[in-house]
């Protein structure tokens, strides 16, 4: 099993692996899975856009949606995945302060919508998703099936 961190990503072509990522409060779990060449990577993302803070997204591309996402779908190409075979899966974007719909900030809604707008601008939709609420999810990517699951509050569901 490969840990992926906060702000991180991990690309895996072993069959027998899974990759997991802990702690999705408003942070986004990213899931591209290539069931023929048994490909898998699982992107941690934080915010929505690196503009904030260029600086800080040329030393970690994977803290933004907008720099970590095509990171992690060059890094999967590199690592074999086909383009036309890809499925992403996501989950988190939920608001930790309470009532989602007095959340100022809405970074998890503004982390969800980001992504939607870059898969849409590259011709892709999600398969499935697990986002919103208010609780702390874990993703789970088994590599040689391409299950995902999502743990929240020790109930676990299979995108």
């Amino acid at each position: 099993m490969k840990v992926v961190d906060v702000a991180d990503m991990k690309i895996s072509d072993s069959p027998d692996e899974e990759l997991i990522t802990y702690a999705l409060g408003s942070c986004i779990g990213i899931c591209v899975h290539d069931p023929v060449a048994n490909i898998g990577g699982l992107l941690h993302v934080m915010l929505p856009l690196s503009t904030i803070d260029p600086d800080k997204a040329r030393d970690n591309p994977f803290v933004f949606m907008d720099t970590g996402v095509p990171r992690l779908f060059l890094e999967c190409y590199k690592a074999g995945a086909r383009k036309e075979r890809r499925v992403v899966e996501d989950a988190g974007g939920a608001s930790l302060l309470g009532d989602p719909e007095n959340d100022v900030f809405c970074v998890g809604k503004r982390n969800f919508t980001m992504l939607r707008k870059l898969l849409w601008h590259n011709g892709l939709l999600l398969k499935s998703y697990d986002v919103g609420g208010t609780l702390s999810r874990t993703m789970i990517l088994r590599v040689g099936t391409g299950e995902v699951i999502v743990k929240t509050n020790g109930t676990s569901t299979l995108l």
